[in-house]
């Protein structure tokens, strides 16, 4: 499947955060934003994590948005251990909301790879304190979100947690221990590292299965 993606961006806190949107081949049914993993160790929009999430949920019929974190690319500022990011992102979401009409009359999906996934679980918190709209689906891809999270968190009870069994960045008792605070159950993926090599494909088939029905 070859996607038709362009670049966007928008004002954040520290200054500009760009992104990239990949486009389904018809009219979107809804949108994804997809949370790229640590800036500080290579994680850019373009980890290959983040575009097989990105693929399956274009497949799915989503426009799916990329966002470069701070530091990154040409997007501005400096890491801000999710802090910063969390606030950038809440400006890539209302920005979403203003400019892509066609994509959020339908529902939404925020995804988190890694340090990513932090940042969305901080984000999806943000947003239900300041009563936006919420996406139908939070997925936590190598759940490292303890390791970064400021605030309280509540997640929905259908959160997607999917970990690899050895990851070797965030071992899968971190994953499991997040996801038995919060009540949640665990896609283990057999065999799997960090970033999921050799394994992508079933990954993809993890998150078609997640958006499925939204």
């Amino acid at each position: 499947m070859s996607l038709r993606t362009e670049q966007a961006a928008c004002q954040g806190q520290a200054g500009l955060v760009e992104y990239t949107v990949d486009h389904p081949e018809d009219s979107p049914s809804g949108w994804a934003l997809v949370l790229h993993p640590h800036p500080l160790h290579g994680g850019t929009r373009d980890n290959k994590v983040v575009t097989t999430v990105s693929r399956a949920c274009v497949q799915h019929g989503l426009l799916a948005v990329r966002p470069n974190f701070r530091g990154v690319g040409a997007s501005a500022g400096v890491f801000d251990h999710a802090v910063g990011e969390t606030a950038d992102m809440v400006a890539v979401v209302e920005h979403v909301f203003q400019t892509r009409p066609e994509a959020v009359s339908g529902p939404w999906v925020l995804a988190g790879f890694s340090f990513g996934s932090a940042v969305a679980a901080q984000l999806y918190a943000e947003l239900a304190d300041r009563d936006l709209p919420l996406p139908a689906r939070l997925m936590l891809i190598g759940c490292a979100v303890d390791r970064f999270s400021h605030r309280a968190l509540s997640v929905p009870p259908d959160t997607l947690v999917i970990h690899g069994e050895h990851d070797d960045v965030v071992p899968l008792s971190e994953g499991m221990d997040f996801a038995r605070a919060h009540r949640l159950a665990v896609t283990v993926v057999p065999d799997a590292g960090h970033f999921f090599h050799g394994k992508l494909l079933l990954l993809r088939q993890i998150v078609q299965s997640g958006v499925a029905g939204l």
